[in-house]
């Protein structure tokens, strides 16, 4: 090894092991300055409330029993539908493909599903909406037909139904209003 080698090799070797001390040093004094706002916070142990909010989710039973009446609303017209529940966040809780079904009405439910919740609106009110705002439909996972009806609790969203697979926008949110409407018995 040259001479020019041990320099660099000993000089990035002493900057690493300052630059480590430092921060140890520095999260250290971090620390100690934090501990009284963070002990402050808390009361009893437990952090301060206002700091947190509650919501309120559909349950995987209940999500399952407006999946299941909205598919029974269509098979009793002879409808083959898929029917998908959401959460507020747009997660999949429950996707029932009906007997029959086509291939493309179980994307199409759970974006249905999404954009319902996304707006807390039916899709087909949203629908309506693109010629105003034609870039709605260009948002990642919507689907503005009609077919998807927003679950609320206390007027806010907590779940959004969809339904695909109808004849008609309008027939597949008859379905999807029908699962929600089960949520109320």
């Amino acid at each position: 090894m040259n001479t020019r080698t041990r320099v660099l090799t000993g000089t990035a070797l002493a900057v690493a092991l300052g630059a480590g001390t430092f921060g140890a040093v520095s999260a250290s004094a971090a620390q100690s300055e934090n501990a009284p706002a963070v002990a402050a916070a808390k009361k009893d142990g437990q952090p301060d409330e206002k700091n947190f909010t509650t919501t309120t989710h559909l349950t995987i039973d209940a999500a399952t029993r407006a999946a299941q009446a909205a598919l029974e609303a269509a098979q009793k017209e002879n409808q083959k539908v898929t029917v998908a529940v959401v959460d507020r966040s747009g997660n999949t809780i429950v996707t029932l493909r009906g007997d029959g079904a086509g291939p493309q009405s179980y994307e199409s439910a759970q974006r249905k599903a999404f954009t319902a919740v996304s707006w807390n609106a039916p899709t087909s009110v949203l629908a309506g909406r693109l010629a105003q705002a034609p870039n709605l439909k260009d948002i990642p996972g919507t689907l503005f037909l009609g077919g998807g009806t927003p679950v609320q609790a206390k007027g806010a969203p907590v779940a959004g139904i969809g339904v695909a697979g109808a004849p008609s926008g309008d027939l597949d949110e008859k379905y999807a209003k029908a699962g929600a409407d089960s949520l109320d018995k």
